[in-house]
């Protein structure tokens, strides 16, 4: 069964774990340690203990060793000291006397390499072959007993002295379950319980910052709203910061950036609701009036005279025009918003153009007597662009303009050369346009209503086609003094 434990639980369970092991090997070391400082000790202060024996006691005779005398002295000299063990070995280390009880000797040979390294002087603690065990080492003493008067003569045999025999392992063993390693034992226990609890309260402070971030990002996810993050009290360089704390910036970055894209996409969806009304409020009132006039002509044809009949037929064409006009500007800025349109860029003269736009709105400025002016100078002529694109931008821009301004009135198209751009200006002499729509005029259609202008579809248009060569519409206006619309275009050079 797969446990579903969060991340500081695991980190808990990991460090716990980690402790009790460190814990178990601290204490194996540590009873290691002393065991062989203790064996140290023991074999330090006991090293002439078997060359005491050798020098005090017989154990030589004209025919070599005797280990009949000897056994006599090692059980009075184990009845003195029970903890050691004394044996006589012969010069290969095969043991020829002992007072072990019958059946406690079960090594017949004692390893001679430890006994060497401790007559030459070697670091202790040194352990040698323990006769009363099958393969263990205990600490020794241990005299070569040598033939002759004199001290370099042949060795004839050893006065080996095990230092811990069997009666101190019993009471080691005895010692071992006493109170005093007991609370030992306890001793490391409630420190190992302190360090667990003062490591679990560290963890849980290190991992605080995390669980904000962590409950911070479930109302983000819970709620798909954009949330605000606040950044640690006391700044600090990336060098200086923890992870978390970094992970911690990073999502606030992150939702701050998710943040604005959501407002953005909630801004467009509700212009593209009010786009949808507007454009079904644009609609209805042509389209209500192409069939009223339709009905008529239908249901009084036999009386209507031909004057009317032409009349009617002549408003009906006018609303249909006017229905296809609207629905052409919809679908060129579908195509302007989802990539559709690839500007093709060429050199142009613009005044050639402006001239051409003046000829297609010239009977519209004439029916509401606006006239047209233009200020081209020769050298912000020439300009770098797409010349049907920029042709619609015109045309709208005029358009706009002639319907807003009243009879009398005059717009105007303006060239300037401003480096490596050329700014074009279209201005009117119409009522200008309040305030509070100068900041949603390119953001939105608007129904014809009390504000007394129309930014349309036409302005949207203007928008697109403008960011596609690299560039926006600005609008300066003032109300009762007209409005004043300015992009600029890449110049192509001298004219």
């Amino acid at each position: 069964m797969k446990l579903n434990l969060t991340l500081t639980q695991r980190l808990s369970l990991v460090f716990a774990i980690l402790l009790l092991a460190c814990c178990g090997a601290s204490a194996w070391l540590q009873i290691r340690s002393n065991s062989m400082h203790e064996k140290e000790v023991v074999q330090g202060l006991s090293r002439g203990v078997a060359e005491s024996i050798a020098h005090d006691t017989p154990v030589m005779g004209e025919h070599g060793l005797m280990p009949e005398a000897v056994r006599r002295m090692f059980d009075q000299l184990m009845t003195v000291n029970p903890s050691v063990e004394v044996y006589l070995l012969d010069p290969h280390g095969v043991i020829i006397g002992h007072a072990a009880p019958a059946g406690h000797l079960l090594r017949p040979v004692v390893n001679l390499v430890p006994i060497h390294r401790f007559l030459l002087g070697g670091m202790l603690p040194i352990l040698g072959d323990d006769p009363r065990s099958v393969d263990g080492k205990k600490v020794f003493s241990v005299a070569a007993l040598r033939s002759g008067a004199h001290q370099d003569g042949p060795v004839s045999g050893y006065i080996y002295v095990v230092l811990q025999g069997e009666e101190h392992d019993r009471l080691a063993a005895r010692v071992a379950a006493s109170s005093v390693l007991r609370n030992t034992l306890w001793s490391m226990a409630l420190v190992g319980l302190l360090v667990l609890v003062a490591g679990l309260v560290a963890l849980r402070l290190i991992t605080r910052p995390l669980h904000r971030l962590t409950e911070t990002m479930r109302g983000f996810d819970t709620h798909a709203e954009p949330v605000e993050l606040p950044l640690p009290a006391t700044p600090a360089s990336a060098g200086q910061r923890d992870e978390i704390a970094v992970l911690e910036t990073a999502f606030g970055q992150m939702a701050g950036r998710i943040g604005e894209q959501w407002r953005t996409l909630s801004r467009q969806d509700q212009e593209r609701r009010e786009l949808v009304a507007n454009i079904s409020h644009d609609l209805r009132t042509p389209l209500g009036s192409l069939h009223g006039y339709l009905e008529t002509l239908l249901l009084k044809d036999a009386t209507l005279e031909a004057a009317e009949r032409r009349r009617y037929l002549g408003i009906a064409l006018a609303q249909s025009s006017k229905v296809g006009k609207l629905a052409q500007s919809l679908f060129e800025l579908a195509r302007l918003e989802h990539g559709s349109v690839e500007p093709v860029a060429e050199d142009f003269l613009l005044s050639d153009l402006i001239q051409d736009v003046f000829q297609k709105c010239e009977l519209k400025a004439q029916a509401g007597n606006v006239s047209l002016a233009a200020d081209m100078p020769r050298d912000a002529n020439l300009v770098h662009a797409d010349l049907g694109l920029i042709e619609r931008v015109l045309t709208n821009l005029l358009d706009n303009a002639i319907r807003h301004t009243p009879a009398g009135g005059k717009v105007t198209v303006a060239l300037r050369r401003e480096g490596p751009q050329v700014q074009v200006t279209v201005s009117d002499t119409g009522p200008g346009i309040p305030p509070q729509l100068l900041e949603k005029l390119f953001r939105r259609p608007f129904s014809p209503g009390t504000d007394g202008r129309n930014g349309g579809l036409g302005l949207l248009i203007v928008q697109r086609i403008l960011q596609l060569h690299g560039s926006a519409i600005e609008l300066r206006s003032e109300p009762g003094k007209g409005a004043v619309f300015c992009f600029a275009l890449r110049a192509a050079g001298r004219a």
